[in-house]
């Protein structure tokens, strides 16, 4: 699943640091996000959106293989 979340994260000047303490988790698995090692549950995802005060689907986007799980 690709994300935009570096992106928005410069838009508001924010590191990753910075957004796992807003969202209570570590900056490892912001990190993990970022780098599509790890999918988000569907709550932090609606953090991360929330945050950024924008929707689940502008942030993340489904890839062709994300359909064969």
């Amino acid at each position: 699943m690709k994300n935009t979340i570096k992106v928005e994260r410069a838009k508001k000047d924010m590191t990753q640091e910075g957004l796992a303490a807003k969202i209570g988790v570590s900056r490892q698995t912001i990190n993990s996000i970022e780098k599509g090692k790890y999918v988000p549950s569907t709550l932090l995802a609606l953090k991360i959106a929330e945050i950024f005060e924008t929707t689940v689907n502008e942030i993340f986007d489904l890839e062709e293989g994300d359909w064969d799980h």
